[in-house]
């Protein structure tokens, strides 16, 4: 039992580190976004949208590269924390981070951009400063696509599986999450085994989708602080 939940596990401190990451990551990009207009700004929104169409054995090829031990930045990591990059839980963390920061960040962002003009200039006829409209205005306003954008985020770090094997490979204990476990029980012909982790997940699609569609059903009222 305890070898069955163990990839569930690492599935879930996986998507929960990735999610909350991304969304200390995602309020100041999006604030940079949407609030300030700069050269390079839509080459930007087209890096970070990148994983969206990009092959995960593409992603997952160039950050094995990148996460190499005589790579500059396998090299920096393993001399700050004297451990390695490729074929570990932080790689792949670092690597689910990279691959669902669309998933956070796009969602947050088409919600503050499709926000009605007057709230912002409300909110600067009220002496609120930049940050201050966003922060306390915008972000309050978009507060079901915040949640969504949470739960996808969650539910693809989930499901993750071509830049997990690249960067994590199959290590019990470590790298072998849920996706990975199910992989690993086919190579084994191990078809049971293979299901009950199938039926996990799709157990949990299900209720993503229910989540995400009654979030959308139930907007919130426009908000002024």
């Amino acid at each position: 039992m305890e070898d069955f939940l163990t990839p569930l596990w690492l599935s879930s401190k996986l998507a929960l580190i990735t999610t909350f990451s991304l969304f200390f990551l995602a309020v100041p990009v999006v604030y940079g976004l949407s609030m300030n207009r700069f050269f390079g700004q839509k080459f930007l929104k087209v890096i970070i949208a990148l994983p969206l169409i990009l092959p995960p054995s593409v992603l997952g090829f160039y950050l094995l590269l990148a996460f190499q031990p005589n790579s500059m930045l396998g090299t920096v990591w393993n001399a700050l924390f004297d451990t390695r990059l490729a074929f570990s839980f932080q790689g792949i963390l670092i690597a689910s981070i990279i691959f669902s920061l669309p998933f956070m960040v796009n969602p947050i962002l088409s919600a503050i951009e499709n926000l009605p003009h007057n709230l912002t200039e409300a909110s600067y006829s009220l002496g609120k400063t930049k940050w201050q409209t966003f922060y306390k205005v915008l972000l309050p306003n978009v507060r079901p696509s915040i949640t969504s954008a949470a739960i996808l985020t969650f539910a693809h770090t989930i499901g993750e599986f071509g830049v997990i094997l690249m960067i994590g490979g199959n290590i019990p204990g470590e790298t072998r999450v849920a996706s990975i476990a199910i992989f690993h029980e086919l190579e084994r012909m191990n078809y049971e085994m293979a299901n009950q982790y199938a039926a996990v997940l799709l157990g949990f699609s299900f209720i993503v989708l229910f989540l995400v569609q009654y979030i959308q059903k139930n907007p919130t009222r426009p908000i002024i602080c």
